[in-house]
């Protein structure tokens, strides 16, 4: 890709920017632990849920959704919810208020918030701060890997170099040149540095997001996207099978994609991931930056609303940028892709509409936006890390007396170990691809149970905690390992998607979480009964219920199941109607980009009504 001078300031100014912001900073996050990584629950929701929208705005996760996009059509919005993306409404409307009652600063310190003291009790705590520091690095390590395949698909300079007979290729120099820039912005300044460069870096992204769309909507017609794309591919609707046929299109390869997706039989598709969604989604985040942008906020209520704001700022110029650049590459990227031939790599649509449709200028601003997408999701990883070394494992067990400066200073010094791991993790990536996925697959696989029946279940303790985690571990490693004997154990398809095995490995994790919990009497259950009167969770909390009003006959619940469900389902068409009017409005329907509009606002009014109206620290 050809790079004019006026692009390259533009990026490097942007850069500059950042470190300038982290060092100016430092001074805020220097005051002890509390400020370095909850930003002293200080600052505004808003600007956290910029910041927060800003982590979730990655480019890996840019390229793939361009891919989907561009294979299955409008039917591509559907096919996030294999993660699924509108745990972000469960959180807003309620997971988010339950976990900020805590006052936690990390995901383990809300465990022992949740589970108290005892061995069992220290058992959930060593396996969340174990699951963590883990899953940072593996994360790292994939970021690290894409943002050197990013810069050196878009960027004209060789950067390699030799370090005595250790030649660095070019690829690796330009992932150590950017996460060396995050990491010294964001070691300096802690939360405050990093929220303040993502809101920059959110702004960043926002701006290019438009441009795309602009370049988009203006240069493609809804008769050129029909030539090329099969019939129901403008269809975000699906019968039990998919049924998009590209064989008379400039792109029949991409049937070749579908297969080995597998993702041919749609509706049970469609199925298996609203009942994998609904256990994952009320586990509630993971403990990463997520979560502790949650226990960055000033009272409950702001956590919802920090949470609620990070879909309303992030989904439509997203989305924009994304049908922009799907609609550019289906009509005019046709030579570029069949000169793949058989090793057609649909992941590359977004770089290559960047060096051929962008213009001069115009293009460094995409690019640092781009950056700063990834910048904005480094950042908070390596922010969000350390706490778990640091306070829950220094502080918790070795010197529970240190001062906030000594803290301060470790919480810089583990910083820069774990980003050294996780590059170290990136440097051999192909070596310990499957350590990745075992990662990835395995360590995920058995978050659900546990971290659901935590929140509803009086009698789940510390070693059910512990069990279902280590069951679902088991369970998913030999999945990992032996997927085609699992598969065929249960006679079923070899090129099944993961997501069908869901039921086996929550079943298997439920079973590790029962015979936990029953191996030991309850522990701590004025600790148990703490919990429940702050957090005000629903579900089978009977007994405890009963002991704590005879404790406190006055106390009353805020909280309401039926009204939780009721906004859950409103916030998931919400979200969805965020999804879809880009897509509509790329590609010029206005039958449907008026319905879903319509949608969205009424949806608007009814969480307002139901869920705005009624929040309560």
């Amino acid at each position: 890709m050809s790079l004019h001078l006026l692009d390259l300031l533009i990026i490097l100014a942007y850069l500059g920017l950042t470190l300038v912001a982290g060092f100016y900073l430092s001074r805020l996050a220097s005051r002890d632990l509390q400020s370095y990584f909850l930003g002293g629950n200080s600052m505004k929701w808003y600007t956290l849920g910029l910041s927060n929208a800003s982590g979730m705005w990655d480019i890996s996760g840019s390229m793939w959704t361009v891919m989907i996009l561009f294979v299955y059509g409008l039917k591509s919005a559907w096919i996030p919810w294999l993660w699924p993306v509108w745990n972000q409404v469960f959180v807003f409307v309620f997971l988010a208020v339950w976990m900020r009652r805590s006052n936690a600063m990390t995901g383990a310190q809300w465990i022992s918030f949740r589970f108290g003291e005892g061995r069992g009790a220290t058992l959930s705590y060593i396996i969340i701060v174990v699951f963590a520091l883990v899953s940072v690095m593996g994360f790292m390590a994939y970021f690290f890997e894409g943002i050197g395949k990013f810069c050196t698909s878009i960027l004209p300079y060789d950067l390699s170099f030799r370090i005595g007979n250790w030649v660095i290729p070019n690829e690796r120099a330009y992932a150590l040149l950017i996460c060396g820039i995050t990491t010294v912005y964001t070691v300096k300044g802690g939360m405050y540095s990093v929220v303040a460069t993502e809101v920059l870096q959110f702004v960043l992204m926002t701006l290019s997001a438009l441009l795309v769309a602009y370049i988009g909507y203006t240069q493609v017609t809804a008769e050129q996207i029909a030539a090329v794309v099969p019939a129901g591919w403008d269809n975000l609707w699906s019968g039990w099978q998919l049924d998009l046929d590209w064989t008379a299109t400039p792109y029949p390869l991409v049937n070749d994609k579908i297969a080995s997706d597998g993702f041919g039989w749609f509706g049970a598709l469609l199925m298996m991931m609203v009942f994998k969604g609904i256990f994952a989604s009320i586990a509630g985040p993971v403990p990463s930056y997520d979560m502790q942008r949650i226990l960055s906020t000033r009272t409950p209520s702001d956590a919802a609303k920090m949470s609620m704001s990070t879909i309303l700022v992030m989904y439509i110029p997203r989305y924009l940028m994304v049908a922009g650049f799907a609609v550019l590459g289906l009509v005019y990227l046709q030579p570029e892709m069949a000169a793949m031939g058989a090793n057609i790599d649909f992941e590359k649509v977004l770089p290559l509409a960047i060096n051929k449709f962008v213009p001069i200028g115009f293009k460094g601003l995409l690019i640092a936006g781009l950056l700063a997408a990834f910048m904005g999701t480094f950042s908070a990883i390596i922010n969000a890390a350390p706490a778990y070394i640091v306070n829950d494992i220094y502080k918790k067990y070795i010197r529970p007396d240190a001062p906030a400066e000594v803290l301060i200073r470790y919480s810089l010094y583990a910083s820069l170990i774990l980003v050294i791991l996780g590059i170290g993790f990136g440097f051999n990536a192909e070596s310990l691809n499957r350590l990745t996925l075992w990662i990835t697959s395995a360590l995920y696989g058995g978050y659900a149970a546990g971290n659901m029946l935590k929140w509803v279940w009086w009698r789940f303790n510390g070693y059910g905690y512990f069990g279902g985690m280590v069951a679902g571990l088991v369970i998913s490693t030999i999945i990992l390992f032996f997927k085609p004997q699992v598969l065929d154990l249960f006679a079923l398809a070899p090129n099944l998607p993961d997501i069908f095995l869901f039921p086996l490995v929550l079943g298997v994790s439920l079973i590790g979480c029962v015979i936990g919990t029953y191996i030991a009497p309850l522990e701590n259950e004025e600790q148990v009964i703490r919990f429940y009167r702050d957090t005000q969770p629903w579900g089978w909390w009977g007994p405890i219920r009963k002991k704590l009003l005879q404790q406190e006959p006055d106390w009353k619940s805020t909280t309401s199941f039926k009204r939780d469900a009721f906004n859950v389902v409103i916030g998931m068409i919400w979200q969805m109607a965020q999804v879809v009017i880009p897509m509509y409005f790329m590609i010029k329907n206005n039958t449907q980009l008026a319905i879903w509009t319509i949608i969205f606002f009424v949806s608007s009014y009814l969480l307002k009504k139901f869920w705005w109206d009624r929040l309560n620290d």
